[in-house]
């Protein structure tokens, strides 16, 4: 496989590849991985760099060879000479801008080390695609245009590798051939990055000179800089310390992934080790219960080990019969995570909707997954300036502070001390799209200072004192839709069965409870977390309780629903259409609405969600209220 190119008139990628593939991957097999990205600025030149890698590191067959050749000439930006970002800028729209949109990841491997890199966009519009080739990174190559020095991008990447946890920065001074490989450029430039980092807590980096399109200080030391006696690009990313060698140095964790149990005679926990490293005869911790073994075996495919350390996938037995599941932690026994519930957490925002305070998302971390609550930001980071903006939400690409409880305790370590276990993402729990990236800082001191107080009445004593079982019954509707209506006459008649009832009313709550709250989205949320609270304390005194909102999002129903005990919710659909609702507007408050003077009004500029699958749906267009609250009260009370 060979080609001529303007470049190189001998270029060969490794025979071995074509003549025995089996024995080229053993050759790479025990080398070490580094897993880095590029970042900085439009243009600074990334792709072009991670091009000129794959073409140094002779990973280009001749048909692609051929093809970059045409491309070149086609919609190359260096005149008639190779694009070397063509390799890289897979995408239709990134070829015909000149841009990277989407994070590429690329492989090639040297003599002593094989690389993973991922070509990361620069425009501010794509941070969240940073974010994502960021999380799996050893080390950033920070590229800057010698032309143009530090800019805002470079700033906000820069936080954002620093923000991720990569403590490995290089800074590339690229395109040094257009400023004459000017010294003086170069130093200012280092320079100027060198005040920044100290101010958003980089403690050290390393400066390259570098030139991705010619070739300079990238495998071989450039003769057009002999002012500088640094290493190569290569030669440092062969050398530097990876991240799993610190990893084994810090206490054993494994979260667990898998109960290994293929017959009677075996069960083992499988996993991949986070930190640390483990022998059999280890004491070790099962968390969140706290139960203490001793490891047993170390067992893999090929055999038992001796020991296992951080970054190897395996499965332990241990010494004693230990309830131990997916989602836990086998921990060193004197050096366990921490266990909480409540946190201060830093979140990339990476939805096109808003963060919406008080709505429930599913957070995993590692192999845990929880249920989780965001509060309102405390501040927003401008990267660009480093200020904090107060801030009522987030948005996409905004990076924030907030607080955060989970429905049950977390096995996590700070995010700064341990990226595994203190790193998660957050999923809607509707479309189950990610919508978030975070990193917990440290556990809220009240999540250690509040518990649960027992009591000797419990809920069961509470309803067997009134003869009945608790239940919430959660109308939803269109405002006009008739829920006020109909609740009431379903207290009524179970008054008259001398049922022990209390009805909660959209309108009334607001009067007091949740007097503070306007009705924007996030407000909207948290109305309907304050009631679902209150629901559940009175469901626990043994009440029926009857609600009457709008409730437009099925995911905050949803989140009452979860509060509940099982078969304790009863959702209540009072459909009714858009146009017969708005036809009775006893309040008006659809006129003001089709005015606009009266904002985020549900079925008018703010969205009603109808439930999918509701206990009972009542059509008002067929049923009298009488009628329907008959209904209801008979499926309630047979």
């Amino acid at each position: 496989m060979a080609s001529t190119t303007a470049a190189d008139p001998i270029y060969r990628t490794d025979a071995l590849i074509a003549e025995d593939i089996d024995a080229y991957l053993e050759t790479h097999r025990n080398k070490s991985l580094l897993r880095f990205i590029t970042c900085g600025s439009v243009d600074d030149g990334k792709s072009t760099l991670i091009g000129r890698l794959l073409y140094d590191s002779k990973m280009i067959f001749e048909d692609q060879l051929a093809s970059l050749e045409a491309d070149s000439r086609r919609v190359g930006t260096q005149g008639g000479e190779i694009d070397f970002a063509l390799l890289v800028d897979g995408l239709a729209a990134e070829r015909e801008q000149g841009i990277t949109i989407d994070v590429a990841y690329r492989f090639f491997a040297t003599s002593t080390r094989k690389f993973i890199v991922a070509d990361t966009p620069g425009h501010e519009q794509y941070t969240r695609n940073m974010v994502t080739g960021a999380s799996t990174a050893d080390l950033a190559v920070i590229l800057i245009d010698a032309r143009k020095g530090v800019l805002t991008q470079t700033r906000r990447h820069s936080y954002l590798a620093h923000l991720i946890g990569i403590r490995n920065l290089v800074l590339a001074v690229n395109k040094m051939d257009l400023v004459g490989y000017d010294q003086a450029a170069y130093d200012a430039i280092v320079a100027d990055y060198r005040a920044f980092a100290a101010r958003i807590g980089i403690e050290r980096f390393t400066p390259i000179p570098i030139s991705g399109f010619k070739g300079d200080n990238i495998t071989a030391p450039s003769a057009n800089t002999p002012w500088y006696d640094g290493p190569t690009l290569i030669g440092h990313l062969e050398t530097v310390e990876l991240d799993v060698a610190a990893d084994r140095a810090k206490p054993f964790a494994m979260p667990v992934q898998w109960v290994n149990r293929p017959n009677l005679d075996f069960r083992g926990f499988s996993g991949l080790i986070a930190t640390g490293a483990a022998k059999p005869g280890d004491k070790v911790r099962i968390l969140p219960s706290g139960r203490q073994s001793t490891i047993a075996r170390i067992v893999t495919f090929d055999g038992d080990l001796d020991e296992g350390v951080a970054g190897q996938s395996l499965t332990l037995t241990l010494a004693d019969e230990i309830d131990c599941s997916r989602g836990d932690v086998i921990a060193a026994a004197d050096h366990p995570p921490q266990v909480s519930d409540q946190f201060e957490a830093t979140i990339v925002w990476m939805a096109e909707e808003e963060m919406l305070p008080g709505r429930a998302y599913w957070l995993k971390l590692g192999t845990q997954t929880v249920s989780a609550v965001l509060q309102q930001p405390k501040y927003q980071v401008n990267v660009n300036t480093m200020e904090h903006l107060a801030a009522k939400t987030l948005d996409l690409n905004a990076i924030g502070v907030a607080n955060l409880s989970t429905d049950r305790s977390l096995i996590f370590e700070p995010y700064a001390d341990n990226r595994q276990l203190g790193g998660f993402i957050l999923i809607d729990k509707l479309s189950n799209a990610t919508v978030a990236a975070g990193m917990l800082s440290f556990s809220l001191r009240r999540a250690q200072n509040v518990h649960w107080q027992a009591t000797d009445i419990g809920r069961e004593q509470h309803a067997a004192s009134m003869n009945q079982t608790p239940a919430v019954l959660w109308f939803t509707g269109l405002s006009g839709a008739g829920k006020s209506t109909i609740a009431n006459l379903v207290e009524k008649k179970l008054a008259r069965m001398n049922r022990h009832s209390f009805l909660l009313d959209g309108d009334n709550v607001r009067h007091g409870l949740n007097k503070d709250l306007g009705f924007t989205d996030a407000d909207r949320v948290e109305n309907i977390r304050r009631v679902g609270e209150v629901a559940k304390l009175m469901t626990d005194a043994g009440l029926i309780v009857v609600t009457a909102f709008i409730s437009p999002f099925r995911a905050e129903r949803d989140m009452v629903r979860q509060m509940m005990a099982p078969g304790e919710f009863f959702e209540i659909h009072i459909d009714t259409p858009l146009a017969e609702a708005e036809a009775r507007d006893v309040k008006g408050l659809y006129k003001k609405a089709r005015a606009g003077q009266l904002a985020n009004f549900t079925g008018i500029d703010s969205p009603y969600e109808p439930p999918e699958e509701p206990e009972i749906r009542i059509d008002t267009t067929l049923l009298s209220p009488d009628e329907a609250a008959e209904l209801i009260v008979a499926r309630l009370i047979p």
